[in-house]
């Protein structure tokens, strides 16, 4: 199970960019089809369409439109035709077209500083509590930028909420580096919000029988294990597996969030065993664990905006109730963050991270394999140096080998050095940047650890996928939640800044696996 940080909040991983790409163009077609004869009435105030890439004269003329838009000139039905007409404009622009268009909106349709201050000086000197009121909510207004006016605008049309939401989504990408378009960015962020409250959403079943476009998004919107096709989806599926997914009114055909899980006896320690197609189907009534093993944000638009937790939560309660006898729910986890932290801690102390035992049991093994292909090679070009003229940290040169996984002799001596560091990794704090109190260095531990979770056990190449080695050398962790103790857990850690894991794993912080 897995999800990706954000600077202020936690997300689940979202969609590859390719992913949403496709889709995003998609729906640009669809919205140019669905709002074309809502934009018709406006076409006459609007003149010729501008030039693609929107040259500062076409922006004025756009900059006319919004300000009609804005004023509600000829009532709300028009304002509304303008607004479909005003997005369809967007839709037709090239990149460098989008980007001026969103830097007019964010600079010429700010917040205005002069009537901030006189808003300010009439609150200031408003002299009875009716006159506070009064000059209170006009400043409140004050602070309000139009350009949030017209964003709210396009909730009337027909997937504009959708359209919004992959707006932030490229404004994300734009706005890297732009003060100004950060500013709008947090502007649609926060409108955002507002509309996605957890209280808005509906949780649903995604079965084998659910719509066919829905089934497409799932097998493009996976993020974590990679769906091969539509086998491997019903597969995913089946009788002893479950999917939800979290699904907004105003976007009931696009899932916002999903998470799978696999019944099964037992908490899983290797996602190949529990994605193995060939493995027999477990009679979910029989089941004693409900693991969740993937969980995606759909949209890249909402990210920042937190609901995965309440996603957990609701399943749990929904699984706890069609199977009683199911008493264990944990994740199996990837640990995205550990390889990188790992090679900084390789680079900065080297091979004083390993006992003298270990060294001298890696070390062997080393030679015992760099002698062996020493003499394959011998009878071709010599080679350089000669055993041992590698001067790398020990754990370097075992890594650095292709196929160490495959080498039980050699992983079987690396497994206790790297549990220990893995664990390590795990259950120390870092002080997050911008909020002074400490939290995990891992985000999904963070996630996890936030909605109650405890660290349950960590499993030695639990995913030997090229990306399960790549991130975290194989390694993948088990997050138990135990109902009578997700409100315990979740206040030590926000609020005391303690991990909670359990005794296996914090000993194996101390001594290795």
């Amino acid at each position: 199970m897995s999800d990706a940080p954000d600077t202020t909040t936690l997300d689940p991983v979202p969609p590859s960019q390719a992913a949403q790409s496709n889709f995003f163009d998609r729906a640009l077609d669809n919205l140019r089809t669905r709002w074309r004869e809502i934009a018709a009435s406006a076409r006459g105030a609007v003149g010729a369409a501008p030039r693609t890439h929107l040259p500062r004269e076409d922006a004025e003329r756009l900059k006319e439109q919004i300000e009609a838009c804005l004023e509600s000139r000829g009532g709300e039905v028009s304002a509304r035709a303008r607004a479909a007409q005003l997005g369809r404009t967007y839709l037709a622009l090239d990149p460098q077209g989008r980007r001026n268009f969103l830097l007019m909106l964010a600079r010429d349709f700010d917040v205005d500083r002069d009537a901030v201050t006189d808003a300010m000086a009439t609150f200031q000197a408003a002299a009875d509590p009716v006159a506070r009121g009064h000059a209170e909510r006009a400043l409140r207004r004050a602070l309000e930028p139009p350009r949030l006016r017209l964003l709210t605008q396009f909730n009337a049309l027909p997937e504009g909420v959708k359209f919004l939401v992959d707006l932030r989504a490229e404004l994300m990408e734009m706005a890297r580096g732009e003060p100004l378009l950060q500013a709008l960015e947090d502007d649609l962020k926060n409108l955002l919000r507002a509309w996605f409250d957890v209280g808005f959403l509906e949780m649903h079943r995604i079965t084998w029988d659910s719509p066919a476009s829905l089934l497409e998004k799932l097998i493009k919107y996976e993020a974590v294990h990679e769906i091969s096709g539509w086998q491997d989806l019903k597969d995913r599926l089946d009788s002893d597996r479950r999917c939800f997914a979290f699904f907004h009114p105003r976007m009931p055909h696009e899932p916002l969030i999903f998470v799978e899980v696999a019944l099964v006896q037992g908490m899983s320690d290797n996602v190949q065993a529990l994605l193995d197609p060939t493995a027999p189907v477990c009679d979910p009534k029989s089941a004693d664990s409900a693991i969740f093993y993937s969980i995606s944000n759909a949209q890249v638009g909402l990210a920042g905006i937190s609901f995965g937790n309440f996603l957990i939560k609701r399943v749990v309660d929904g699984l706890a109730t069609e199977f009683p006898n199911i008493k264990c729910y944990a994740t199996l986890s990837p640990i995205p963050g550990f390889r990188r932290w790992f090679d900084r801690t390789l680079d900065r102390d080297g091979d004083a991270v390993l006992t003298n035992t270990e060294a001298e049991r890696i070390a062997e093994r080393l030679a015992e394999l760099e002698q062996d292909e020493d003499g394959e090679a011998s009878a071709g070009a010599p080679t350089e140096g000669g055993i041992g003229a590698d001067e790398s940290p020990l754990l370097t040169r075992a890594l650095s080998r292709p196929s160490w996984a495959e080498d039980e002799e050699l992983q079987k001596r690396l497994r206790g050095p790297l549990m220990r560091m893995c664990a390590q990794y795990l259950t120390v704090l870092q002080e997050a940047k911008g909020h002074g109190r400490a939290r995990a260095q891992d985000p999904v531990a963070h996630f996890h650890l936030t909605n109650g979770a405890r660290m349950e056990r960590l499993n030695w190449l639990a995913d030997r996928s090229g990306k399960g080695l790549k991130q975290s050398l194989g390694m993948m962790i088990n997050y138990r939640y135990r109902l009578g103790e997700i409100d315990a857990n979740h206040e030590a850690y926000t609020g005391e800044g303690r991990i909670i894991a359990s005794s296996a794993v914090r000993s194996m912080a101390k001594s290795g696996g």
